[in-house]
């Protein structure tokens, strides 16, 4: 799931072979993450795999933690791309938001039935112990900039038109999430303000409830509930997107 890094692509000789050994480190760990989970991983194990001795692997990640957030970072990058390329192609047909945000749900769902344990360690349960880094925090907003985007186009075009209720926002968004948005509240009316924050808090409830639908799949909550799990989901991401106000045709 790694994905080449044409910038910073290395040069030398050197940079070379440590980039070749660190994507057959990178693809191995994923392997026994695969098999093992998350919090069985075992630099050792890795280290047995390749073939190598347990005291190279720390020439290349210095514990099985940074390893954990290299994976980590490899996750989320991984369902960032087949999240944002889902919406280009949506888009890419004439699709309005609310069926871009339908591509994006399927994407991620699809993305995580190929690699459920990736989907878990990024999204289910907390590994014991581990803190994750700073460094995972880019990769992990990919996702975010989906909705945000999708929302902000709805917004853009006057198709947002929520039946869910009415809340004070007071609070609700950081000076971070504003900027992530690519808002500045101090630009607007106190009126404009309240309505970018609505937006953007309503666009949790499509973070939620798309993750939350795909861990309900995957953790087997719908076992011998329905014989139609990829229906099931669809109906899901679209009763809620309708309280954002998506209205999605699933037909």
């Amino acid at each position: 799931m790694i994905q080449p890094d044409q910038p910073n692509a290395p040069r030398t000789a050197r940079e070379r072979a440590r980039a070749e050994v660190m994507a057959e480190l990178l693809a191995a760990a994923n392997a026994r993450l695969d098999t093992d989970g998350a919090a069985a991983l075992s630099l050792r194990a890795i280290a047995r795999d390749l073939g190598m001795a347990s005291s190279a692997v720390y020439r290349y990640v210095d514990s099985r933690d940074a390893l954990l957030t290299l994976l980590i970072v490899d996750g989320y990058n991984a369902a960032g791309l087949a999240c944002e390329g889902a919406a280009t192609a949506a888009r890419g047909r004439g699709d309005g938001p609310a069926q871009v945000w339908l591509a994006v749900a399927r994407a991620l769902r699809a993305w995580a039935l190929a690699h459920p344990r990736s989907y878990e360690l990024i999204y289910g349960t907390p590994v014991p112990g581990y803190r994750a880094p700073t460094d995972t925090v880019a990769a992990a907003t990919r996702l975010w900039a989906v909705i945000i985007a999708v929302t902000r186009d709805a917004e853009a075009a006057g198709t947002l038109a929520p039946t869910g209720p009415e809340f004070p926002t007071t609070g609700l968004i950081t000076a971070e999430t504003f900027a992530f948005a690519g808002y500045d509240p101090a630009s607007g009316s106190p009126e404009q303000t309240r309505q970018i924050e609505l937006m953007i808090v309503r666009s949790f409830t499509l973070f939620s409830c798309v993750l939350g639908a795909i861990s309900a799949e995957l953790f087997g909550h719908f076992h011998n509930v329905t014989a139609d799990l990829a229906g099931v989901f669809d109906a899901t991401i679209a009763t809620a997107a309708a309280g954002v106000g998506l209205i999605v045709d699933v037909g």
